[in-house]
């Protein structure tokens, strides 16, 4: 899923200003792939279906972790969330998006923007499942609950979750990570500098 190459950003212009800044845009977003991919594979390692190491965090602690929504060296240091704190999270560093507005060949790995499915209401969610490529048979990664962390399509999600505790199709959301542009600035990272 994560093995393809991403082509090259072309803008037109008559500086090289734009097509700086494109490059540096779309060089950050292959980071930022990279780091959310290399999270997934931690949390396959930890938390796969099949073997199920570390069982002791919930989806939403999962998928946040996946996105890299914690000031966190690795998955043992996530804290336990709850769906209250999940319902806050979500709340100050997601805002809801239509599905119509997702693009159609979305890739986690291509594009800036970070999906979210929430299932359940919002404000106390039930679980949480990454967009990771609209194109893909399974193209969402959670955790489920009583098994380990994997890759799911919708229908294997609506299975899971349509009829718990009154989860119908309409509980079924899509959110947008914040960028840190647009988050209040407490939440904004720290620079270290160490001698």
């Amino acid at each position: 899923m994560y093995s393809h190459q991403i082509p090259g950003h072309q803008t037109k212009g008559n500086t090289g200003f734009q097509q700086c800044n494109a490059a540096h845009s779309q060089d950050h977003i292959r980071s930022e792939g990279l780091w959310i991919r290399e999270r997934i594979d931690e949390i396959l390692m930890m938390c796969d279906r099949d073997n199920p190491v570390y069982e002791q965090i919930s989806s939403y602690g999962i998928a946040l972790y996946a996105l890299g929504c914690f000031d966190c060296p690795d998955l043992m240091s996530v804290g336990d969330i709850d769906a209250c704190e999940a319902g806050e999270i979500l709340q100050s560093q997601f805002s809801r998006v239509c599905p119509a507005d997702i693009p159609n060949k979305y890739d986690i790995m291509e594009y800036p923007e970070k999906y979210l499915l929430v299932v359940g209401d919002p404000l106390f969610p039930e679980h949480f499942a990454v967009l990771t490529d609209s194109l893909g048979q399974r193209p969402f990664f959670s955790k489920l609950p009583f098994f380990g962390s994997g890759f799911d399509s919708i229908e294997e999600l609506m299975e899971e979750f349509i009829g718990i505790d009154g989860i119908t199709f309409e509980d079924f959301h899509y959110f947008q990570k914040k960028t840190p542009s647009t988050m209040p600035s407490v939440s904004m990272g720290r620079i270290y500098i160490v001698r």
